[in-house]
């Protein structure tokens, strides 16, 4: 499972696969694209899981990424637009790979150990906070910042965002924002918290020694999460089960951050985050992830060809106006069965584990290092 040596006739492996000790490394490397997500790059993943499961040299997984802005920045939005102009073919076959890809991760029989370090956004915290292990550093920036596009949360983030402590899953799935550290630690998308110095130290020690001796050994504390002091208005607000009383709350809060929030709330698509609410809201009853990625599946396959969703990444990733016009443009225009089509059976497709069993391995949506990701959606608020 080791990589080639690179020549010149030989292009840098999207994904590095390392063998040292008793430690299986996987390497995600695009990092001019800080990591994004290829189909590519979730079948190598998927390939060597399977092989290391079966090979008893193999003690712990280690999922980190190359370059130094972040794990991963999420999926290639704008392959994923392009191909929804074709009819969506690679992008059901893509997600369904992906999707699996998430569920294998959370249920993997061998420590698996996600590095959350800088950038961890959509599809980056598939791979990682479904983990047994999760490290996350004081460069931690990791979101699923969706609804901003027109889109929903997807990659198991809305069964991870349905079981955070209160509403402060609700409150970061609608406000599309980034967490730190120690708000990821305090929702529950990670267990570890390590100074980002010492990564290379705790990774040289799960070659040799057991990755619950080795996080116990790194693990510091973290600092106090943001979020933490917003928590009697985050779960006052959000608590509601439609977006119209969630926004009443937020204005008639004594809380300048929550009149703040929804303003942040009220930028983003008002179908997307009926549709989100609504996904969180059955999560939090459906069994396990695989349920909730099904769900995510269907839903994602009608937002694919929704009108916020290319309007969403026009504006923010394309033209780059930030000045998406989304349709409908208010909350009160978005129908009650319109949000409920995005839950219906897919018309001429497969549900998600139907579709794995009819195609096994697919097709991927083409990509590249200049490919833009969910970093876009966060730039501006970088800035």
């Amino acid at each position: 499972m080791t990589e080639a040596p690179n020549t010149p006739e030989t292009p840098e492996p999207e994904v590095r696969l390392e063998r040292r000790g008793h430690l299986g490394h996987i390497i995600l490397n695009r990092p001019k694209a800080i990591n994004a997500l290829t189909a590519n790059m979730v079948s190598l993943i998927g390939e060597a899981l399977d092989a290391w499961e079966h090979d008893d040299g193999v003690a712990t997984v280690l999922l980190s990424g190359a370059g130094e802005r972040g794990l991963c920045a999420g999926g290639d939005i704008v392959a994923l637009y392009r191909d929804a102009g074709n009819g969506g073919r690679e992008s059901a076959d893509f997600w369904a790979e992906e999707y699996e890809l998430n569920a294998r991760i959370s249920s993997y029989p061998k420590p698996y150990v996600a590095l959350m370090d800088g950038i961890v956004l959509g599809g980056g915290v598939g791979v990682s906070a479904h983990a047994r292990h999760r490290v996350v550093t004081e460069r931690t920036k990791v979101g699923m910042p969706e609804t901003g596009i027109g889109f929903v949360p997807d990659v198991g983030g809305t069964y991870l965002l349905s079981r955070a402590p209160g509403e402060l899953g609700t409150h970061a799935a609608l406000t599309a924002g980034t967490m730190t550290g120690a708000d990821a630690l305090l929702l529950g998308l990670a267990d570890v918290y390590v100074d980002s110095s010492r990564l290379g130290e705790l990774s040289a020690e799960l070659e040799h020694r057991q990755a619950d001796e080795v996080l116990q050994h790194f693990a510091q504390e973290a600092p106090e999460p943001s979020l933490a002091a917003a928590r009697e208005w985050i779960d006052e607000c959000f608590a509601h089960d439609d977006v119209e009383t969630i926004i009443d709350a937020l204005l008639r809060s004594e809380s300048g951050d929550a009149n703040a929030a929804a303003a942040v709330v009220l930028a983003k698509s008002p179908s997307a985050l009926k549709v989100t609410l609504q996904s969180l809201r059955r999560a939090r009853d459906l069994p396990d992830l695989r349920s909730v990625l099904e769900q995510e599946y269907r839903v994602s396959l009608h937002a694919l060809t929704a009108p916020d969703f290319a309007e969403g990444v026009r504006a923010q990733v394309i033209d780059k106006d930030r000045s998406p016009q989304w349709m409908p443009a208010t909350l009160a225009e978005v129908r009650q069965g319109d949000v409920d089509s995005y839950f219906a059976p897919l018309d001429g497709r497969p549900d998600l584990w139907e579709h794995r069993k009819a195609h096994g391995t697919n097709d991927t949506v083409t990509s590249n290092d200049n490919a833009i990701s969910s970093d876009e959606l966060i730039s501006q608020e970088q800035r």
